[in-house]
């Protein structure tokens, strides 16, 4: 079990992060969400033991983890960190990348263990392709094949899927995260991307003005949003007499409080994303078909 208890950190006599305390049990899956500069990667990083700590205490079970202060090498053998920039050796294979640290004197557990998880990160057909020749994607993959190589209780990813192709990020996703689980391995995913928490996080923390502004299910939150904040991680939405209603909830009906003149349409596959103005404000909502511009008609909230 990680614990985080009322860390605080500060870079250049700035406060970054404040007061931060959570739990992640073994094997859980934690993603960190929030805006652009909020602390994700800063977070992850005190809790690798790359920075050290104003304040506080990082527990992965009985052991404190420690900065640089303390450890002359950073890091620890239980704990893995990718980052977004990958720190891959390009001269040379695949498969040489990610067995790099797994030990000589088995050489053909050694050979099972890095097909295993060249198949996990789908690079299986590029094993003895040099790294140096691969696309952003392809490194990204690997980083991730070399993390779990020595199979770490924890693991810690940074914008994970950031550089990988829309078409194989899905199954890629779920490659990963059904791996962790099955392992057992603890993970914390910071993101800004729902699709790398939906479906996957058995928890979610939003990071908002340097603390934690929500700590929850996913579920919860979705259905539950404090803050404007909170909503837009899962999609459009419209604040509505006080009240937060995603654009999934209203639905066109014969008659309502609510009118609202159409905009524009957005086709989004199986459905249209229509902007239309309400009362002076933009309203979202999603509907079967598209709708003409200019056309009036009512919505209702429905749950």
């Amino acid at each position: 079990m990680l614990q985080a208890k009322h860390i605080t950190f500060s870079y250049n006599k700035t406060t970054v992060l404040e007061d931060i305390s959570f739990v992640v049990e073994k094997g859980e899956h934690l993603s960190i969400i929030g805006e652009s500069g909020s602390g994700k990667s800063t977070l992850l990083k005190v809790i690798y033991g790359e920075y050290d700590l104003d304040n506080g205490q990082i527990f992965w079970k009985d052991q404190e983890v420690l900065g640089p202060k303390y450890n002359l090498v950073i890091g620890y053998d239980f704990m893995k960190y990718v980052a977004q920039e990958f720190d891959l050796m390009p001269f040379i294979s695949v498969e040489e990348n990610v067995g790099k640290f797994l030990s000589n004197f088995f050489p053909e557990e050694k050979k099972q263990r890095t097909a295993e998880l060249l198949e996990v990160v789908e690079l299986t057909s590029f094993a003895k392709t040099k790294v140096k020749i691969l696309s952003g994607g392809q490194k990204q993959r690997v980083a991730l094949a070399r993390a779990l190589a020595k199979q770490p209780e924890i693991i810690l990813l940074d914008e994970p899927f950031s550089h990988i192709d829309n078409f194989k990020k899905q199954s890629l996703r779920r490659s990963i995260f059904k791996y962790l689980k099955d392992k057992n391995i603890a993970c914390i995913v910071a993101t800004h991307d729902k699709d790398d928490v939906l479906g996957f996080a058995d928890k979610m923390i939003v990071l908002n003005d340097k603390k934690i502004h929500a700590n929850n299910t996913p579920q919860y939150l979705y259905s539950n949003p404090e803050k404007p904040l909170i909503a837009s991680f899962f999609g459009e939405f419209n604040i509505i007499n006080n009240t937060i209603i995603y654009a999934n909830q209203l639905q066109v009906v014969e008659t309502s409080t609510l009118k609202a003149t159409i905009t524009q349409s957005y086709f989004k596959g199986n459905y249209y994303l229509v902007e239309g103005n309400l009362n002076g404000n933009k309203v979202f909502f999603e509907h079967h078909v598209d709708i003409d511009k200019g056309k009036t008609v009512f919505l209702k909230r429905i749950d």
